[in-house]
């Protein structure tokens, strides 16, 4: 008697003195501070990352293309991801109590399901785009417009945040699963459980942009691999101007290509255990350990730091831009047309 006395005494609440609270499972001091300061760089990282790939495109007119664009409306999603879900899922994750209010579960999960599909939709606007630029550099830009990019961009925005809203704003991730949903439920937690009919579409949703980007990719490479076949065999040989001129293009737009596949590649590899998670959960009773769960929705969320440094590492003209912002010569009334393409780029 004695023991379970003590027992029960030492459970931790979120709220204490609130019927229905959830059991808080707090970490010692060493791991929560790890984590906080692991966590914490992943938002810092998503945030200060994606806005220096947003100035850098939006501020200088060299980077004014169809696909950089995209990348800063990508940029954006995973900047939003930084602001309005990290921070608040770090104190969640580390805390294991929601202590930010019933609305704003609501809110918070809508936000994550919204940018997080944003990205995915804008990845396989540019896995075209990248397409048509490889297989035919003379005259992709009559054909991927900025026009064409700004209906993709709407159109990745329109339709996740429609689908995300319509489903847990509305409280339709719920239906033919309240009893459930209300075991699971407690003061200080947000979680929200979806049905087998929504995870389904939420897995095609993933799925179906998913098979469309490793086709294309797949594509773009056996094309890019031609490219480099033909350019080497008539290396040797006199070529017009014309000619040099589409080589040149064609190699830089298979090396965009490149760095960009391994955007999509790290996006996959972040998203793919967390779906495959989220159906199996549907389908067996949500059985997945909350630290389980925890684990697999971070590496969803750092993928957002991710890409940024993808671009630092594999884009000089991004190494380039980070110097004249960092060092604030972005701030002269000439900079906006500063040639990022050049071997050298003056940031004295």
């Amino acid at each position: 008697m004695v023991n379970n006395f003590s027992q029960a005494e030492a459970v931790e609440l979120c709220y204490e003195n609130v019927n229905g609270s959830c059991i808080k499972t707090p970490y010692s001091t060493g791991p929560r501070v790890l984590l906080y300061a692991v966590l914490g760089l992943g938002a810092v990282l998503a945030v200060f990352g994606n806005l220096l790939v947003i100035i850098a495109i939006l501020h200088f007119r060299q980077l004014h293309t169809p696909t950089n664009f995209l990348i800063a409306s990508l940029a954006c999603a995973d900047f939003l991801v930084g602001v309005t879900v990290m921070p608040f899922s770090t104190v969640r994750s580390v805390e294991s109590c929601w202590y930010f209010g019933e609305s704003y579960c609501k809110f918070h999960t809508c936000f994550d399901t919204s940018f997080c599909f944003a990205s995915l939709f804008h990845l396989c606007c540019i896995s075209i785009d990248r397409y048509i630029a490889v297989t035919d550099p003379l005259t992709y830009p009559t054909k991927f417009t900025v026009s064409v990019s700004g209906v993709c961009i709407v159109l990745s925005w329109f339709f996740s945040v429609t689908y995300s809203f319509s489903i847990f704003y509305t409280g339709a991730n719920e239906e033919g699963i309240e009893e459930l949903v209300v075991a699971l439920t407690c003061i200080g937690g947000c979680q929200a459980p979806l049905n087998q009919n929504w995870v389904l579409l939420c897995f095609l949703l993933f799925f179906i942009p998913t098979v469309v980007m490793v086709f294309i990719y797949g594509k773009i490479f056996l094309v890019a691999k031609h490219q480099a076949r033909k350019i080497e065999s008539i290396a040797s040989q006199a070529q017009s101007s014309s000619e040099s001129y589409k080589e040149r293009v064609a190699k830089r737009e298979r090396k965009a290509a490149k760095t960009l596949g391994i955007a999509m590649a790290a996006f996959l590899v972040s998203w793919l255990p967390y779906i495959i998670d989220a159906v199996i959960d549907a389908y067996m009773n949500f059985i997945t350990p909350a630290y389980v769960y925890e684990i697999l929705v971070w590496c969803v969320y750092y993928n957002s730091a991710m890409n940024p440094l993808i671009y630092a590492f594999f884009y000089p003209w991004f190494q380039k831009a980070i110097k004249l912002i960092v060092s604030g010569k972005i701030l002269r009334s000439d900079s906006s047309t500063t040639n990022l393409f050049s071997e050298e780029v003056d940031t004295d």
